[in-house]
C-alpha cells in the first residue's frame, strides 16, 4: 500500500494495489474509489483531505494475530 500527499490541492491518494482501474466511483463529494474488473478496490482518493481524513496525523500498525 502506498499512501501520498499533494499539498498543493489537499489531496491524499492511497494506493491498495497495482491493478488496472476499471472504474471509478464517487463514494461522496470528497472521495473516490477506483475499482478493478472484479469490483475490488484498487485507490482511493480524498480531496480536502486534511479536513475530510485527519491527515495532519498518519500511523501505520500491523497487528498480529494471536494464535
Amino acid at each position: 500500500m502506498k499512501v501520498k500527499y499533494f499539498s498543493d490541492t489537499d489531496t491524499a491518494h492511497v494506493e491498495f494495489t497495482g491493478k488496472e482501474v476499471k472504474e471509478t466511483k464517487e463514494i461522496s463529494e470528497n472521495v473516490y474509489v477506483d475499482l478493478d474488473k472484479k469490483g475490488n478496490l484498487v485507490n482511493m482518493t480524498i480531496e480536502h483531505a486534511k479536513e475530510n481524513a485527519g491527515l495532519s496525523e498518519f500511523s501505520y500498525q500491523e497487528v498480529a494475530v494471536d494464535r
